[in-house]
């Protein structure tokens, strides 16, 4: 993969790092390709048990690369095609589908500003681990472009619709403590502590109940979009899944025999 995204599987662990730190890890074709090769081979992994994603510089992800667009917008104006705009069929929605749908927590390590598809990965994210001097922004209507990366399903989720729409219509930094209020953010530390933090918390989830883990996630998904008792039968089939887990049997033996489990991930 591109040096644009470093990835890297340890104990476990896949640790996704976006590597642009001169461009404040803005999203050019190289990163954005980078990018969606390595959610989607953590997801396809079955030795990786949760995944961290992270960055490195002052910045976390600003989103995309305006630089590199601008010079393929023009080159789409000069040959008469949309190309450029296919970056989010390409690209984006690939990324967010599998850092949402893999059966794995994924936790996101944010040390500066997350902006546009930058904040837009964050959230697709099911934990955030956050610095104190972070931002978000949303961006998009900054640039008379509409969400993308998944923003308009993951922040209205997390805020509502009334907070979310003011977010995206007017677009502007927002502090970590008040992403923090908002409850955008899950756990805020200080800077010089985001990258230990970060570590330690997805580490924490590589060596837990992996299917437990799917199961939460899925069920958290499937019930934001159904009844209660679609909710109720979705929550029997996946509780029948863990409940046949070995990691469930160890952690029943484990609780009888006031020992710490540890953990199989199957």
């Amino acid at each position: 993969m591109a040096d644009t995204v470093l990835y890297e599987v340890s104990d476990g662990l896949a640790t996704i790092t976006l590597n642009r730190p001169e461009a404040m890890n803005a999203m050019n074709v190289a990163a954005k390709v980078a990018l969606r090769d390595a959610a989607e081979a953590a997801a396809a992994d079955s030795a990786v048990r949760a995944v961290l994603l992270t960055a490195t510089g002052r910045a976390f992800c600003v989103g995309q690369d305006l630089k590199e667009h601008v010079g393929l917008l023009m080159s789409d104006k000069e040959s008469g095609s949309t190309d450029t705009m296919s970056t989010v069929r390409e690209h984006y929605n690939p990324i967010v589908r599998a850092l949402t749908g893999m059966k794995k927590p994924v936790v996101a390590g944010v040390n500066g500003v997350a902006a546009g598809a930058g904040f837009g990965f964050a959230l697709a994210a099911d934990y955030r681990v956050v610095a104190d001097t972070a931002s978000f922004n949303t961006s998009f209507a900054g640039v008379a472009l509409t969400a993308d990366s998944g923003m308009s399903w993951t922040l209205p989720r997390l805020i509502g619709a009334s907070r979310a729409s003011d977010l995206l219509l007017f677009p502007r930094s927002i502090s970590a403590q008040e992403a923090y209020e908002l409850g955008i953010v899950n756990r805020l530390v200080p800077a010089a502590d985001l990258a230990a933090e970060a570590l330690a918390v997805a580490r924490t989830l590589a060596e837990g109940p992996t299917v437990s883990y799917a199961a939460l996630k899925e069920s958290l998904a499937y019930g934001a979009d159904h009844s209660l008792d679609e909710a109720l039968d979705k929550e029997d089939e996946l509780q029948s899944k863990a409940g046949a887990s070995e990691d469930h049997m160890i952690a029943v033996r484990a609780f009888l025999a006031k020992e710490k489990p540890r953990y199989l991930g199957r």
